[in-house]
C-alpha cells in the first residue's frame, strides 16, 4: 500500500477499526456466462520515439486487433462480465500475461510452470475470466520479466462498474522508466550493485510513453485520474499542484475515507485513482509531480478548457466496495513472512531468464527462479479459512510486496498509523512489521513477491498454496 503521511491521516480523520467476521468462497471467480470473442494481444518487437535522440529499437509491446504497435492498449472490462483475450507470441522468446490485481482462476494467472505452460514463439494462449472487482489494474509478462517489462510490456486495465459516479472526463496514466543511453537505445537493464540495494533506475521517465504529457480536461470539471506504476524499480511520491486532488481508490479498491493527495508514496505494481477538480479558468494547468528525490519531477499535466462546469468533489457519490471477503480475525491463523538479504544459493538457469545472482530471500529461502521444481510453498492454506500475513522487513530498503489471486486488508504497522485498506500490494518500509488479513478463497498456487523486479528475480519470491 502507499505510505500515508500523518497530515493525510489527520485530514482523513478516524476510520473504523478491523473488519468483522466473514468467509468468502471461490465460486464467484467462475464464469457466469459464455466468454465473448477474445481480444487479440499480439506480443511483438517494434520501435518508438521516446526521446529527442530518435527512434528506440527493440521495444517489446502488445498490438491489438487494430494493429497498433506502440504502448500496450488500455484494456477495458466490466465488473461481473466475462472477458477473453488471445495472446499470440511473435517474440523470439517465450512469454505469458499476468493480470495484476485481478482475483481470477489460478489457471489464468500467467505464471510459467506454476499456473500455465510457456507461450512459445508462434504459439497462442487463450485467457478467459470474469473480473469480480471494479477498479484500476494492469497486465504484464511473468517470463523474462526484467527484459520484457523493462522494454515496454506493461499495460493498464480498467474494470468499469456501471454504478460508478459520473465524472466529466477520465485520464489513464501508465508510469514507467526506460533504460536508454544518449543515443536513445537500450543499455544494460540492471547493475548488480544496484539490484542488491534499491534496484536499477531508468534514465528516461514517461507517462503513457511520453515525457511530461499534457491532457485537456473540462474547466471546473471532475476528472477521474487513473494511475498505474508499471515500472520495474521506481517508487513515486506524488502530489498535485494547481488543482484539488482527492484519493478515491488505491489498488483497485475504494479507500475507507477519502483524503487529499499529499505526498503519497506508491511503488511498482500499485495503482491510484484520483478525483481531480479542474481549475475554473480556461488554460489553467494542474501538474502531477513526483517529489521523491532531490528535485520535483513533472509527471503529467492537465489543462482546463471551456467554460467552468463548477463541479464540487464533495458531491461525488461513493464508489461501491468490491466483494472481497472479510477475514475472521478471531480465528485467523498467522503466517510469518520475513524479508531479508541473502548470499546463499546460486540461481537456477531458466528459459524465463535469470539475473545470475541471489541477493534477497523470504524466510531465509531465496527463490530459485522459474523452474518446474520450485521451493516448497511458504504455507499451505485451507479454502475459506482466514489468515494474517505477519510481514517483517529486516532490510534497509523498501519492498512493494504483491500477492497474486487474492486481496488482503491492512490491519496494523509497527511504524505508522494505517487505514484498513483492501489491496494486493503493500509497500513495506525498512524495519517495518505489518499485519495483512485475508481469506484464502481462491484455489491454487499463488506467488508472493517483491515487485521491484530485480528483487523478485534475485530471490524475494515465494508462494502460498490454497487447497
Amino acid at each position: 500500500m502507499p505510505l500515508l503521511t500523518r497530515r493525510n491521516l489527520l485530514k482523513a480523520s478516524a476510520v473504523a477499526g478491523a473488519y468483522g467476521v466473514g468467509i468468502g468462497i471461490a465460486g464467484k471467480f467462475g464464469l457466469a456466462e459464455a466468454a465473448p470473442e477474445p481480444q487479440v494481444l499480439k506480443a511483438l518487437k517494434t520501435q518508438a520515439t521516446l526521446t529527442d535522440a530518435g527512434v528506440t529499437k527493440n521495444i517489446m509491446t502488445w498490438a491489438d486487433a487494430q494493429g497498433g504497435a506502440a504502448m500496450p492498449p488500455v484494456l477495458r472490462m466490466t465488473k461481473g462480465k466475462p472477458y477473453a483475450a488471445r495472446l499470440t507470441n511473435t517474440l523470439d522468446e517465450p512469454t505469458t500475461i499476468h493480470w495484476h490485481g485481478l482475483r481470477i482462476p489460478n489457471k489464468m494467472d500467467g505464471v510459467p510452470f506454476m499456473t500455465q505452460p510457456y507461450v512459445y514463439t508462434g504459439d497462442s494462449f487463450d485467457y478467459a475470466f470474469t473480473p469480480p472487482d471494479a477498479g484500476t489494474f494492469w497486465y504484464h509478462p511473468h517470463c523474462n520479466t526484467l527484459a520484457q517489462m523493462g522494454q515496454g510490456m506493461t499495460g493498464v486495465i480498467v474494470v468499469d462498474d456501471p454504478a460508478d459516479p459520473t465524472f466529466d472526463s477520465e485520464v489513464v496514466l501508465n508510469l514507467r522508466d526506460w533504460r536508454l543511453g544518449g543515443d536513445g537505445q537500450f543499455i544494460a537493464a540492471f547493475r548488480p550493485r544496484d539490484a542488491a540495494k534499491t534496484g536499477t533506475y531508468g534514465t528516461v521517465r514517461t507517462a503513457n510513453w511520453h515525457q511530461e504529457p499534457q491532457y485537456d480536461a473540462p474547466a471546473g470539471g471532475l476528472i477521474r485520474l487513473r494511475i498505474a506504476v508499471t515500472d520495474v524499480t521506481r517508487i513515486f511520491s506524488l502530489k498535485m499542484e494547481g488543482a484539488e486532488a482527492t484519493v478515491i481508490a488505491i489498488d483497485g479498491n475504494p479507500v475507507p475515507k477519502r483524503f487529499p493527495l499529499d505526498l503519497l508514496l506508491i511503488g511498482p505494481g500499485q495503482r491510484l485513482d484520483l478525483a481531480v477538480r479542474m481549475p475554473d479558468s480556461e488554460g489553467a494547468v494542474a501538474t502531477l509531480e513526483d517529489i521523491r528525490g532531490t528535485t520535483p519531477k513533472t509527471i503529467a499535466k492537465l489543462r482546463s478548457v471551456g467554460t467552468s462546469l463548477k463541479r464540487n468533489v464533495g458531491d461525488l457519490a461513493a464508489l461501491a466496495e468490491n466483494p472481497v471477503a472479510k477475514a475472521d480475525l478471531s480465528s485467523a491463523e498467522k503466517i510469518s513472512v520475513v524479508l531479508s538479504a541473502t548470499a546463499e544459493n546460486a540461481p537456477v538457469d531458466s528459459i524465463c531468464g535469470t539475473l545470475g545472482y541471489s541477493f534477497w530471500a523470504i524466510n531465509k529461502v531465496p527463490w530459485p527462479g522459474d523452474t518446474s521444481d520450485p521451493t516448497a510453498p511458504l504455507s499451505e492454506l485451507k479454502l475459506g479459512k482466514s489468515y494474517i500475513l505477519q510481514l517483517e522487513n529486516v532490510t534497509p530498503h523498501t519492498h512493494p510486496i504483491h500477492l497474486h489471486g487474492m486481496s488482503f486488508t491492512v490491519l496494523s504497522s509497527s511504524t505508522r498509523e494505517v487505514m484498513p485498506l483492501v489491496t494486493d500490494t503493500y509497500l513495506v518500509q525498512p524495519d517495518e512489521k505489518v499485519q495483512l488479513a485475508f481469506v484464502a478463497d481462491n484455489l491454487g498456487d499463488w506467488l508472493l513477491h517483491c515487485h521491484i523486479i530485480e528483487h523478485q528475480k534475485t530471490g524475494m519470491t515465494s508462494y502460498v498454496r490454497v487447497v
